[in-house]
């Protein structure tokens, strides 16, 4: 575990495990998340000799509570910062939900040889606000709801979503983990409330679609199809058209939080890509 500090003095947070001379994985969490929320994948990676890296983003996790530079722009440059700090070349970026808008900037601004594929699961490109653009989009209203949320009762609310929607536990059912709901909400309250506050419209109103335009890696878009978080319809399939070279893979039923409710399925599947 170790700190990088960026250039306006935020200091990130990172774990950085296994071989040095190993292809490096790098993992962007969700919001209102951190780190520890790679703990399945971070573990199942390292066993294959992979070197796994995963930082909590500005006002997140461990990493400072800093009130200025919750948006894309700034949370691409702290990945920057990182990368650079660790001289990470040929990197494979996995990112999931508001971790997978990161990855995309990241990417699609990284310097020559930093990144050798990138892995979107859940995740929020190209855009998930309703506008007359992007007319299956989600009205401004729900985003308002995560606000008021963060505003009024934060600790109520981090137990509701994934008690909810983000695990697919409301569905009829469903196999509930206590587990998995308390985790969430513990890593959801090790962060800032700022920070959580404004996140919500860097990941709601963000446009990625020129982004997306210039990525040349190869990407893997994988997608729940009963995602109640980031609906499936008005994001997966639209981000694999504008990638170049993107592979969809989409999971029947499957949660926004698929990756915590089936890593058995979700695992192999991204390391079979990696290696492809």
């Amino acid at each position: 575990m170790g700190t990088v500090t960026t250039s306006d003095g935020t200091t990130i947070f990172f774990k950085d495990w296994g071989p040095r001379d190993g292809e490096p994985i790098v993992f962007h969490h969700g919001w209102p998340l951190s780190a520890d929320d790679w703990d399945n994948q971070m573990l199942f990676f390292l066993a294959q000799g992979y070197r796994v890296i995963a930082h909590d983003r500005r006002g997140h996790g461990r990493s400072t509570q800093t009130a200025t530079g919750h948006d894309m722009d700034t949370y691409a440059a702290d990945v920057t910062a990182l990368t650079d700090a660790l001289d990470l070349r040929g990197a494979v970026h996995i990112g999931h939900s508001t971790g997978g808008g990161e990855v995309t900037r990241y990417v699609a601004r990284a310097k020559a040889g930093r990144v050798s594929k990138a892995v979107l699961v859940g995740a929020v490109p190209p855009l998930m606000l309703k506008t007359e653009a992007n007319p299956g989009g989600l009205p401004k209203e729900v985003f308002d709801g995560f606000r008021e949320g963060v505003a009024s009762n934060r600790a109520q609310s981090f137990i509701d979503i994934p008690s909810g929607p983000f695990y697919g536990f409301n569905r009829p059912g469903a196999q509930v983990s206590q587990g998995l709901i308390d985790n969430w909400w513990r890593q959801g309250m090790m962060g800032a409330a700022i920070a959580h506050y404004l996140c919500v419209a860097a990941f709601s109103e963000t446009d990625f679609t020129e982004d997306l335009r210039q990525i040349d890696v190869p990407v893997l878009v994988a997608h729940g199809t009963d995602d109640q978080v980031v609906p499936y319809d008005d994001s997966a399939p639209l981000t694999v058209k504008l990638l170049k070279n993107g592979t969809l893979k989409s999971y029947e039923g499957y949660p926004h939080g698929m990756l915590s409710t089936h890593p058995e399925v979700l695992n192999p599947d991204i390391l079979a890509f990696i290696r492809s």
